[in-house]
């Protein structure tokens, strides 16, 4: 899919027309906390993003996410307006996971990872993220599928999280994330950006008025640039992927 960057007053979803014949898309927010975009992503782009989809396809259409905390999603869907028509809503924690082998042959910081069993039976996934800057790294689309992976295999400690994952080196589970489950479609929500440091549900907002849409590297690198940024997993993406074609 061609990288496009809307403005975000009048955007418009617009499915390829591969979706036409798709029987299942999932759809992945940024929603594990229970506070508003830019925090999280909003229910109005998923409602444009369902909308357009419904335009072309009768496909079920799944909403799924985590907390880091490992505790229930659904009271945190409530609490963000997520409430769809004809939509499932699925807490990754409920899922039956599979171990996925990354596909490199000299990965990076994982040889395998256990991914949640729909997001393989899924014809289409899309991953839909406010457009976020940890200190001076990007928590794009990419960063966002970090929350599929289950709490209780990745924390340290009994403290929730991915604590064993980042000490490994996030920006390198990162990049392994992605090339062992490339996602179709990534959608960066920035009418607003949001920078912040330790704590993700703090930071400072600056307005940008656009979305951006593509595939999910190419896309975070679009937002990177915007952003003025050089997100390392990123970069470590662009130096895997000719190990694929091997």
């Amino acid at each position: 899919m061609k990288s496009m960057i809307f403005e975000a007053s009048n955007f418009v979803f617009t499915p390829p027309s591969q979706f036409s014949w798709a029987r299942r898309v999932l759809i992945k927010p940024c929603a594990g906390y229970s506070l508003p975009y830019p925090v999280t992503t909003s229910p109005e782009i998923l409602n444009s993003i369902i909308e357009g989809i419904r335009k072309v396809s009768n496909a079920d259409i799944i909403i799924a996410d985590g907390t880091p905390s490992g505790e229930s999603i659904y009271p945190v869907y409530q609490a963000l307006g997520y409430n769809f028509h004809r939509v499932f809503m699925l807490d990754i924690r409920d899922s039956i996971f599979v171990e996925v082998e990354n596909p490199l042959p000299h990965f990076l910081a994982v040889e395998s990872f256990w991914v949640p069993n729909v997001v393989l039976r899924s014809d289409f996934l899309i991953s839909v993220v406010p457009f976020k800057v940890c200190g001076g790294a990007g928590r794009f689309t990419i960063a966002n599928l970090l929350s599929l992976l289950p709490v209780n295999k990745y924390q340290k400690d009994g403290l929730g999280g991915w604590g064993s994952l980042d000490e490994l080196g996030i920006e390198r589970v990162l990049a392994d994330l992605y090339l062992t489950l490339p996602f179709d479609i990534g959608i960066v929500e920035a009418p607003q950006e949001f920078f912040y440091r330790d704590d993700p549900t703090k930071g400072k907002v600056e307005e940008c008025g656009k979305i951006l849409v593509g595939e999910p590297y190419e896309i975070d690198r679009e937002a990177s640039q915007l952003a003025g940024i050089d997100t390392e997993h990123l970069r470590l993406i662009g130096e895997g992927k000719p190990q694929l074609k091997d």
